[in-house]
């Protein structure tokens, strides 16, 4: 049985269904991330298990009870909000020990569990200042150990990042991340930053317009991506029109020249069109193994990236993209000169059809 268990759960806003019939298991210490763009429905689906909004189908279940019709604070659930929603008027120590005293906890285990969860977020000389006198990456570390002070059994984040900027946003995912590891919690993480979900997740969940695309660890995610959605939101891709050849052989046709998958395309038929998929870091300009994939083509761009060169390789109507490692020692090639990419077979993803 799983720790969390969400069966056919489903919301609408009026006739707008905005989380349609979504079923998800979620196994005891997991990290796992929603993700997808705003209005996908991945914050809704957090505030149904959070309790602050009343699911119009399904059912919520945790360690196998039944919590549907459980207000919030019934839940044993821990929530960091996007807005930090942290109390002007209280001090920092107040702040992380509000839930506590809302449950009518004693003074004397307040204290020492606010001192507690403000030495693990690396805040003990802050307890007597007010939010305005933090900064923005300390108000979510206080916001965070309110949050875990009521030892709840599942935490969940709402995009806590998103208003921070880039380098303290990295800082904070890698101690969220070690904190959730070092206390075994159960923690459901709402992004639309892919970069977040991949670099801290058990699982991801990517969502799209109220429904479930895909759900895997990240390195099935951007590597075997199954949907165009998939393939188009995670990670830089190249997404090209093919013909099926020969489906038990993974021959594929595009723009003329033929390429394999590999393995078998199971399911489809000789003339079927086929969304292929690349990645610009599994492309080389050199000529790679005997059976290699190989695309004829001629440079149309070259972009200078720092320490990546994209190049990009026109052949019939399409081109691709492909990245280098810049070497001062060997120039990319011109725009204009002839060249030939190739790529392994296990490198080439054939999408599902649509």
């Amino acid at each position: 049985m799983a720790f969390l268990e969400l069966q056919h759960l489903q919301k609408a806003f009026g006739t707008q269904i905005v989380v349609q019939s979504m079923d998800l298991a979620i196994e005891r210490g997991e990290f796992i991330s929603f993700l997808g763009p705003s209005g996908c429905g991945k914050t809704t689906t957090l505030r149904m298990v959070a309790g602050f909004e009343q699911p119009t189908a399904g059912t919520v279940r945790i360690e196998g009870r039944d919590v549907t019709d459980l207000r919030p604070n019934q839940r044993k659930i821990g929530m960091v909000f996007q807005s930090y929603a942290l109390f002007p008027n209280m001090t920092v120590a107040e702040n992380v020990g509000f839930g506590m005293k809302i449950a009518r906890r004693p003074a004397a285990e307040i204290r020492p569990r606010v001192a507690e969860m403000l030495e693990l977020v690396k805040l003990p000389q802050l307890a007597d200042r007010y939010p305005y006198q933090l900064s923005g990456g300390q108000q979510q570390r206080v916001a965070l150990a309110r949050a875990l002070a009521v030892k709840p059994k599942l935490l969940l984040l709402d995009e806590p990042l998103s208003a921070l900027d880039a380098k303290i946003r990295v800082s904070l995912r890698e101690e969220i991340r070690a904190l959730q590891r070092e206390l075994g919690i159960t923690t459901i993480y709402v992004t639309h930053d892919q970069e977040e979900a991949l670099s801290m997740s058990d699982r991801i969940v990517v969502m799209s317009e109220g429904r479930i695309e895909q759900i895997g660890t990240p390195f099935e995610i951007y590597n075997y991506p199954r949907t165009r959605f998939v393939a188009s939101f995670v990670g830089t891709l190249n997404l090209l029109e093919g013909r099926i050849v020969d489906p038990a052989a993974g021959r594929i046709a595009v723009d003329g020249q033929e390429i394999a998958a590999a393995a078998g395309l199971n399911g489809a038929s000789a003339g079927d069109t086929r969304l292929v998929a690349l990645r610009p870091e599994a492309l080389s300009l050199r000529d790679g193994d005997p059976d290699a994939n190989r695309l004829q083509g001629t440079i149309e761009e070259v972009s200078f990236l720092g320490s990546v060169v994209r190049v990009r390789v026109g052949f019939g109507a399409s081109s691709i993209s492909l990245d280098m490692f810049n070497n001062p020692g060997a120039p990319p090639p011109e725009r204009g000169t002839p060249v030939t990419v190739s790529f392994a077979r296990q490198d080439l993803v054939v999408l599902e059809a649509q």
